[in-house]
């Protein structure tokens, strides 16, 4: 038995299909099937059933797998450690990141952080706020970025910045007009009939629907919403068919000129999320989350101005 079988029947209960398995494991099929038989032969038992599709772990292959994650764990506790104690930033950050944060953040930081600490591997992959959530507690992820308070005493949360909401509009309406004859906007003086949202599962749409208040008003979404989570894809439905949208700050900062003309902006207290990483209870890579947090704060702090007063809404 090696640690490698280990990592291997923890992919294979991960995606349940040898061949992905084994991508992930950047091994080929035969290696990762050949190395499961040994550790079943070694072990006297079958940790999963083939002749289910897709594969699925034996009553005995579960506890087996729990045990092999418990291991890999302590394993990856004993490199971290010796990590720390080097003072050096190296090994594998795997990391999830909400939809509506990855597009417009990852650019700003990603290639610094890898070219300031070449030893340092990241793994990246998109996923909803309940998604990371259950893949932190499986240890699937080491960490996540997404829009918090989520409210959970197992999850740790380490604020990075608030972000500022803004409203977009086609260009096919005129600028809308506040009732107060303001410069900017309230939320009551946007159309909600002419308003577009994200899918359900997406932290955006849920804070969008607070901020409105659609649900206090007994409005169904079956006319407002676009079952898709992005916001690019958004956009250009609005731009496209008329309406507005709600858009974060950092989702306009490549917009042309002529783009940022269908921009407006919210009378203060400006409506914000807040954007966190979070981590699961007994943590241990702290020196990379710690490095993480310190290059983007770096690099957005620039961008948004956070001298105005905000309003975080809720998740």
């Amino acid at each position: 038995m090696n640690i490698q079988q280990l990592t291997y029947i923890i992919a294979i209960d991960r995606f349940r299909h040898f061949a992905r398995a084994a991508e992930h494991c950047r091994v080929t099929q035969p290696t990762l099937s050949t190395m499961l038989n040994r550790l079943e032969e070694e072990l006297g038992v079958k940790i999963f059933d083939r002749s289910r599709s897709p594969v699925m772990p034996t009553e005995t292959g579960k506890r087996i797998i729990v045990q092999a994650r418990r291991i890999l764990e302590e394993v990856d506790h004993l490199h971290r450690l010796a990590g720390e104690m080097s003072d050096q930033v190296e090994g594998e950050l795997r990391l999830g990141v909400i939809p509506t944060v990855a597009p417009f953040l990852l650019p700003l930081f990603l290639q610094d952080l890898l070219d300031a600490y070449p030893k340092l591997r990241i793994t990246i992959n998109e996923l909803t706020t309940g998604e990371i959530v259950v893949q932190l507690k499986s240890n699937m992820i080491d960490a996540g970025i997404l829009a918090t308070p989520l409210g959970q005493d197992a999850i740790r949360e380490i604020p990075l910045y608030n972000e500022p909401f803004v409203v977009y509009r086609s260009k096919k309406l005129p600028p809308i007009r506040t009732r107060k004859n303001q410069k900017d906007l309230l939320p009551e003086d946007l159309d909600l009939d002419r308003l577009w949202l994200l899918e359900e599962g997406h932290c955006l749409r849920s804070q969008i629907a607070a901020l409105c208040e659609l649900k206090k008003q007994n409005r169904t979404y079956s006319n407002l919403v676009y079952e898709a989570g992005s916001i690019d894809s958004l956009k250009r439905l609005v731009d496209s068919n008329g309406g507005i949208t709600i858009l974060p700050a950092l989702a306009i900062r490549d917009y042309s000129e002529e783009e940022l003309e269908s921009v407006q902006y919210f009378r203060h207290p400006v409506p914000a999320r807040q954007i966190s990483i979070v981590t699961y209870r007994h943590h241990l890579k702290e020196r990379i989350v710690d490095v993480l947090k310190e290059e983007i704060q770096k690099k957005v702090a620039p961008i948004l101005n956070e001298s105005k007063p905000l309003k975080i809404l809720e998740v």
